[in-house]
């Protein structure tokens, strides 16, 4: 049609492309309709439910007339006390309710705002490289500058504090951690969050602590939290999630802990663009919280056991690999004489129907490597293994 209208993209997003799992899940579906069975260990999604008792919650808050209605933004108060009861009882750290927590709509929306709220045109945020898109993705489009945290193999994927220049750090606004980490599985000690807290005190930086996968964990292990550090609240803001802890993915419930300032900021920002969630998902969110954490420890021991046949197949199909001590993944270097992840994973997925994720994804220090979920049955994750063991051989 002459004269019709052509709309360009704001500057800021005219060079994004779809998230890469969107664009993965439309290949699979072309996949799907020829008939090939593909094994999906790609994505991050719990596959089992959350515990009977928080649905029951959500279904009887349901049915009771007052609770359809909006709610108040940033959660509810009930909600809130339940992030402090969570955090004093599982890290026994101390949290005013009102000023120093947050609920978001899933953490990954909070991990983006943030960018909004704090970065400049110009900023530089210091984001880990392999790391989770959106803190590149945030930073960009409020303007900042990407400045790649390498995580090395060597350095048991922590970043290296003292290798950053200190004109970098002049202008540095954000420093993103996440541990447990995605993708990799390392872990991080208290040790090292007080190396991180005095670091950002000196060098007058935000950390930003992406710990979503705190509370799976494995052999034993428990994760602990950046605000256990003392003054951690003066220089730190921690992210988490029910999506990984309760099995609650989809329902779409996170929280944002510590500095009250940039809770605040986040709070004004979030009056700006949503209307909170809907109550009886809260209430749902709160008998998680200050529930019966027990059954925490099956589902955990389900996923070490998904873990363990994940490790005994790649490493048989010659695949380097560690132990991950926590969160829901297995970071395994490619075999000898491969180095592109994106095609190794494509070939892997066209041939034997089984679907991974490259490690490019996460940044260019991933490249090598790809990713696998043990979100997904222990029946379909073992067959992955024998399909890719079989590939290989």
């Amino acid at each position: 049609m002459e004269n019709q209208p052509k709309f360009q993209p704001a500057d800021r997003i005219a060079s994004f492309k779809p998230y890469f799992f969107a664009s993965l899940g439309q290949k699979i579906n072309d996949l799907k309709t020829k008939g090939v069975d593909v094994i999906r260990i790609d994505m991050g999604s719990p596959d089992l439910p959350p515990d009977n008792f928080i649905i029951e919650e959500l279904v009887t808050s349901a049915r009771k007339p007052g609770k359809h209605g909006y709610t108040p933004n940033g959660g509810t108060v009930a909600f809130r006390k339940a992030i402090s009861k969570y955090y004093q009882d599982r890290f026994n750290v101390t949290l005013d309710p009102q000023t120093e927590t947050l609920a978001l709509i899933g953490s990954k929306e909070g991990l983006f705002n943030l960018s909004q709220v704090i970065i400049n045109p110009g900023d530089i945020a210091l984001v880990p490289d392999p790391g989770y898109p959106v803190y590149t993705a945030g930073t960009i489009i409020a303007g900042g500058e990407v400045v790649p945290l390498p995580l090395l193999t060597e350095n048991g994927y922590l970043p290296d504090l003292g290798s950053i220049p200190k004109e970098t750090l002049k202008r540095t606004k954000i420093m993103w951690l996440n541990y447990p980490n995605n993708p990799t599985g390392a872990i991080a000690s208290l040790a090292f969050y007080e190396k991180v807290v005095a670091f950002a005190r000196e060098y007058q930086i935000l950390i930003a602590h992406d710990a979503p996968y705190c509370d799976v964990c494995f052999d034993g292990y428990h994760a602990p939290s950046i605000l256990q550090v003392e003054g951690a609240k003066d220089v730190c803001i921690e992210f988490n999630s029910l999506s990984k802890t309760y099995n609650m993915a989809g329902w779409r419930l996170g929280m944002a802990a510590g500095n009250a300032q940039v809770i605040k900021y986040l709070h004004t920002y979030k009056s700006q663009m949503d209307t909170s969630h809907f109550e009886p998902v809260f209430d749902a969110g709160i008998a998680a919280m200050t529930g019966d954490q027990s059954w925490l420890d099956e589902r955990n021991d389900i996923y070490q056991a998904r873990r363990d046949i994940v490790l005994k197949g790649l490493r048989e199909a010659g695949f380097e690999v560690d132990t991950p001590k926590a969160a829901i993944y297995v970071w395994a270097k490619l075999p000898a004489g491969y180095t592109d992840s994106l095609s190794y994973c494509d070939k892997m997925l066209v041939e034997i129907g089984v679907s991974t994720t490259p490690g490019i994804v996460y940044g260019q220090y991933g490249e090598g490597y790809l990713r696998i979920s043990l979100g997904t049955a222990t029946d379909r994750i073992q067959e992955a293994m024998e399909r890719i063991v079989k590939w290989v051989s």
